[in-house]
């Protein structure tokens, strides 16, 4: 493993929010790995329960791992200062209740050195814990793509999808292009992927599982909230600017419309989900209404590409206090 005076070859970064439960068995499988050039750099962003204190353990314990400490600010801010204080070639992202098998990195690492690839890619499990059992999730696709069919097929979102922790990049994508993670509470990673995927070269995908994620018992979709179904519409109208401003609408006009498409209807079943949830049916059929409206500006003519995430209107509401909720 990489010491402490060296450059790695690797950054890994881990935003953990109250993940002390799984930490030990995260961590764990990363001192497992038959790569060894690699530091992690884990953010704590103001855990609440006892994460802190184990990652100060811990720290002592592996020479790889770097602990970073925050105020809670999101999993972006923890991802952001992460990559502030990155110093290796490529980087990487794991969730801090997840974990890897013995040759994520080693495999990731090859597969770009080999394919001469800024991002490679990896299959995943999905790990349930109620009951406890694995399911590999069916990609369908694999080998090594140009810039071209990378986007097409990630604007899909079927044979490539935008998430962080399955894939290893070049580290100069993020610094040379000035690519951070915006200040969303979901869609974060699609937007991110967008922007990286504009400026690679090549990507080449493994058909190897060396990723388990993690799926626990609680409903993603009984987390979702106005303001998570409004980050859903943020993060089109970021992808489509993204597209505008680099000249290539045009070009992925019809994989950003399917975009569009699974994104809104999404949306829509979030929606009636969330009021019906909620015992709250006033304004269901406004919320749908303005879904339907934002989703035929977003893909019109008429779309400029001048969005400021912090300035966009929201498009969905719902009158009365929603609990807080951390459940990814």
């Amino acid at each position: 493993m990489s010491d402490s005076n060296q450059t790695p070859v690797i950054s890994l970064i881990i935003p953990i929010y109250n993940a002390e439960r799984y930490l030990a068995e995260c961590l764990g499988s990363l001192a497992r790995q038959t790569f060894r050039d690699f530091e992690v750099i884990a953010v704590n962003d103001g855990s609440t329960d006892g994460s802190l204190a184990l990652l100060r353990r811990m720290e002592r314990q592996y020479s790889f791992l770097r602990v970073i400490d925050q105020e809670n600010g999101g999993v972006s801010a923890a991802r952001n200062n992460g990559m502030a204080a990155a110093r290796g070639e490529y980087l990487g992202f794991v969730d801090a209740d997840d974990y890897v098998a013995p040759q994520y990195l080693e495999r990731l690492y090859r597969t770009c050195v080999d394919n001469n690839a800024e991002i490679s890619c990896c299959y995943y499990y999905y790990k349930f814990e109620a009951p406890d059992f694995l399911w590999k999730y069916p990609f369908r696709c694999h080998g090594v793509f140009d810039r071209t069919q990378a986007m097409n097929k990630l604007l899909h979102d079927t044979q490539m999808q935008g998430l962080m922790w399955n894939k290893l990049f070049q580290r100069r994508l993020f610094t040379e292009n000035n690519i951070t993670f915006p200040a969303m509470k979901c869609l974060e990673d699609m937007i991110v992927m967008n922007q990286l995927f504009a400026h690679i070269n090549r990507l080449a995908v493994i058909d190897e599982p060396l990723y388990y994620y993690r799926k626990h018992g609680g409903s993603a979709l009984a987390a979702i909230t106005p303001s998570k179904i409004n980050d859903f519409m943020k993060a089109m109208v970021l992808v489509r600017e993204m597209l505008e401003k680099s000249g290539r609408f045009a070009q992925y006009r019809r994989s950003y419309q399917a975009l569009l498409k699974k994104t809104g209807t999404c949306c829509y079943l979030y929606t009636i989900k969330m009021h019906a949830r909620q015992l709250h049916p006033q304004g269901c059929l406004q919320n749908l209404k303005g879904l339907h409206r934002a989703l035929r500006f977003f893909a019109s003519d008429d779309f400029t590409p001048d969005a400021d995430v912090e300035k966009l209107s929201d498009v969905v509401y719902l009158e009365g206090k929603l609990e807080k909720d951390y459940i990814r």
